[in-house]
């Protein structure tokens, strides 16, 4: 689904002289309905449709049970159906909802769940499946050895050991050496005290030595410390070093710390530290739009509507910076102070704009708005940038305002579950994750509009797949899924020019945009399968 084919659809609805009455009195409900957190997730018997018997819940739970370190195998249990379903919703499954009844509007009153298998679609078009099966099979390989760090391992300390030792929050820069914080034995006197270390990625050492404790390994991956006092010997676990010896920029390594019967496990992160990326937008205690925001858009075959955006934007915010980024096979000049135009080959389309235009903005924060979006007095983008500077949000759109009253924010909710070596499941709902404290009609959502701000440097992280040429915008947010906190405030509101065009009213270049726009092909279709299938390795996919 994609902002496109929801405009496509509203064009259709009202754009039909006949049906204006009904839709007076539809807009009052489109504007009132909000779906709520809850409202795209059903974790009741539904589930049990992929078989989800009484004897598949109990393999599930022994088969994420099996990690725990005790065996109570023998031990009969009961199972809550309820929260068995919602454990089983992590499962890797694409179904779409059946259709029970039919009647106008039906979808956008009742979005139903539609599903979408990838890897058939790509698959059956491609000349030859195996072999990219086995590329694909070969790139994730590629991909997991190099995001992987051993501090993603799961540990889980044994009960009552007598070891002491940091379990989180020890880090290292690379080919450098740190105390190890914590180490410690706790235990009943005996002759001998004991206790070993081992590493894979550096080596041991003591900052201090302590008399009558013996160590053993100096300079090695493994070190042992003895003593008859446990006094001293946890006097000299105090001065343990550990120093990384394999260099790598984002990595960990996994330390054994062991006594007599008994072994702990703890990760000290080896990297460097991020570098922060400050804007300096000046010292004024009020917000300067001019120097905190840079508006970005991207423009094809429709100067007027520009030209209209651009007025309506100078008529609240005369001097902030716009860049332009223009993919007309005849550009037109686009001049006026604060703007910055940037041509491109013709044709080269959506998301390859984006990056363009992104690529230019030297700003804290950037505005996306749409070429055809009209700034009103509800644009309010010191709300925003309030809501940025206050909270740990990278993203949050606004809301766009159709001519005919219905205001959009198109929040959805985005998750993927892994799905073994045919690859994972995308599902894409309506909806948000839940309110946000202190800003009133605000809530956090992984996909909104195409009117948001955002941390510059967040969004030139993330980029836009230049693959996508004419459509595309939820892709983007599934690239960020994991990297941008992502908010929706619906009283932030851009309006958008009526597309309600009557045939005998429309110019040359609006036709020629819709025609190019809109028309689609076999070939976009496989490309997007192939983004879906190749680069992001999904097997199918779900949305409303």
């Amino acid at each position: 689904m994609s902002l496109e084919k929801m405009r496509r659809s509203y064009k259709k609805c009202f754009g039909l002289i006949g049906i204006s009455g009904l839709l007076l009195l539809l807009v009052p409900l489109f504007n009132t309905w909000k779906p709520g957190p809850s409202s795209a997730f059903n974790i009741g018997p539904r589930q049990r449709g992929w078989g989800a018997t009484e004897n598949s819940w109990r393999k599930f739970l022994e088969r994420k049970t099996q990690d725990s370190i005790s065996d109570y195998h023998n031990i009969s249990y009961h199972i809550k159906e309820d929260v068995a379903c919602r454990l089983t919703k992590n499962a890797c499954v694409c179904e779409a909802d059946e259709e029970t009844f039919q009647m106008p509007f039906s979808n956008l009153l009742f979005p139903r769940v539609y599903a979408h298998n990838v890897s058939l679609a790509f698959l059956k078009s491609h000349p030859d499946p195996e072999g990219v099966k086995r590329h694909r099979a070969q790139e994730y390989s590629s991909f997991q050895r190099r995001s992987y760090i051993s501090a993603d391992n799961l540990i889980i300390a044994e009960a009552n050991s007598p070891l002491q030792y940091p379990v989180q929050g020890v880090a290292v820069r690379p080919l450098k050496t740190i105390i190890i914080p914590g180490l410690g034995l706790k235990e009943e006197a005996k002759s001998t005290h004991t206790v070993s270390l081992t590493a894979e990625l550096g080596i041991f050492d003591v900052a201090a030595v302590v008399d009558s404790v013996s160590v053993v390994g100096v300079g090695e991956k493994n070190m042992m410390l003895s003593s008859r006092l446990l006094s001293a010997l946890n006097r000299q676990l105090q001065f343990v070093t550990y120093t990384n010896t394999v260099f790598h920029p984002r990595t960990a390594d996994t330390v054994q710390f062991a006594t007599e019967g008994h072994r702990s496990l703890f990760s000290i992160k080896v990297g460097h530290t991020p570098v922060p990326k400050l804007y300096n937008s000046g010292y004024q205690t009020d917000f300067d739009m001019s120097a905190l925001v840079t508006i970005v858009t991207k423009t094809f075959l429709r100067y007027d509507k520009l030209k209209d955006l651009i007025d309506s934007i100078r008529q609240y915010y005369p001097n902030i910076t716009i860049v332009i980024a223009d993919d007309n096979q005849h550009p037109q000049p686009v001049t006026g102070p604060h703007i910055e135009h940037f041509s491109m080959p013709f044709g080269k389309g959506w998301f390859a704009g984006r990056n363009l235009a992104v690529s230019q903005v030297t700003t804290k924060y950037v505005l996306w708005v749409d070429d055809d979006f009209l700034f009103t007095e509800n644009t309010k983008l010191e709300k925003m940038v309030d809501i940025l500077e206050e909270t740990t949000l990278d993203l949050v759109g606004g809301a766009v305002r159709e001519v005919t009253g219905y205001t959009a924010t198109y929040r959805h909710t985005i998750s993927v579950e892994e799905g073994g070596e045919e690859g994972d499941c995308l599902h894409i709902r309506l909806g948000y994750h839940h309110e946000i404290q202190g800003f009133p009609n605000c809530v956090v959502a992984d996909a909104v509009i195409n009117f948001f701000m955002a941390r510059t440097d967040k969004v030139q992280q993330v980029g836009f797949n230049p693959q996508l040429a004419r459509r595309g915008h939820l892709e983007f947010f599934i690239d960020a899924l994991g990297s941008l906190h992502i908010g929706s405030c619906s009283d932030i509101i851009i309006n958008h020019a009526s597309k309600i065009k009557l045939p005998w009213s429309k110019t040359q270049s609006h036709k020629a945009y819709e025609k190019f726009r809109y028309s689609s092909s076999s070939a976009e279709a496989y490309v997007h399968n192939e983004v879906f299938y190749f680069k992001n390795r999904f097997k199918c996919m779900t949305s409303q």
